[in-house]
């Protein structure tokens, strides 16, 4: 059995896209995209600096944009199971036919907007940690006033909340954490601090009409195995002010007897939590076109196609 993943925000790099614009339609299927949602992608994905996809209204449709066309640029697949970190669950939406493509762009479009918004409000951030025991880490932090907005497993527990927060987290980490590391996202998303993109989230869902999903659809807030398609998108709305909880979606692949995960362009992230938390695994991480025909293979291997 094969799960297909999408990455949350922070996998993004200058000129990602690139290699995947010379497959055949893609340009032109990004480009239509663009017009639909008011934003220019392929100027995004292929032209703009580090500082330029760090914004969180331009980052959050380019991973969405991205994963869309890489899994489209498989063929024909049939995974056993779909999931998303972060704002990789709308992506996984797209997948589990939740949402139509356009669907899925315009309301990440209008996520990454009202996170933004939420974000300039006060400064804040978010920083991974590394090592330590998590019951350990989580009680360091809310002692500091942070929130442990990903419990991600494999050791990994990323704290968000402002920036003076975080510094103090940099000054005294929890024991046993070997590195806390920043992140490159512009605000503490799945805190408190995103209470304000809640509601415009919520009335942009509100004007969508979901499908339930064809293929099983892991959600973030418990791990939890979502059929209702009205119910996906309740809870892509809360997601935005609540922790994302990837060590429970891990622990539903191990319960669904995955043997295979494959993560969508731009793939690494959750892979390398992957090979951590799941012994046995076999894990792909579709980078650039090249990936295309391991990912083909392992996808026949382990799911049919």
């Amino acid at each position: 059995m094969l799960v297909l993943v999408a990455p949350g925000q922070g996998a993004q790099t200058p000129g990602f896209l690139t290699p995947w614009l010379e497959l055949p339609g893609a340009a032109d299927r990004v480009a239509a995209w663009s017009d639909a949602i008011g934003l220019d992608l392929l100027h995004y994905g292929t032209q703009a600096d580090a500082d330029a996809i760090r914004d969180t209204a331009v980052a959050q449709p380019l991973l969405v944009a991205a994963g869309i066309l890489s899994a489209a640029a498989l063929g024909d697949i049939n995974p056993g199971a779909v999931a998303g970190h972060s704002v990789g669950e709308i992506t996984a939406a797209a997948f589990a036919g939740v949402l139509d493509d356009t669907a899925a762009l315009g309301l990440v479009r209008k996520r990454g907007l009202a996170m933004a918004d939420a974000a300039a409000v006060t400064k804040t951030g978010m920083a991974a940690l590394l090592g330590g025991d998590p019951e350990t880490s989580v009680a360091h932090l809310e002692k500091l006033g942070l929130t442990p907005a990903n419990i991600n497993g494999a050791g990994q527990i990323v704290a968000a909340g402002t920036l003076e927060q975080l510094a103090a987290l940099a000054e005294d980490k929890p024991e046993g954490v070997r590195k806390v590391i920043p992140l490159k996202v512009a605000g503490a998303f799945h805190t408190r601090h995103m209470a304000p993109a809640v509601e415009t989230l919520a009335t942009a869902a509100a004007a969508l009409s979901p499908a339930d999903p064809k293929i099983p659809y892991v959600s973030n807030k418990d791990g939890g195995t979502v059929a209702s398609g009205a119910e996906v998108l309740e809870r892509l709305v809360g997601q935005v002010a609540n922790p994302v909880r990837w060590d429970l979606c891990m622990e539903t692949f191990k319960e669904l007897g995955v043997t295979a995960l494959v993560e969508v362009c731009p793939g690494g992230t959750l892979t390398g939590l992957a090979k951590r938390a799941l012994p046995g695994v076999a894990t792909l991480a579709l980078k650039t076109p090249d990936d295309l025909d391991a990912a083909r293979a392992l996808l026949a291997e382990h799911a049919g196609a």
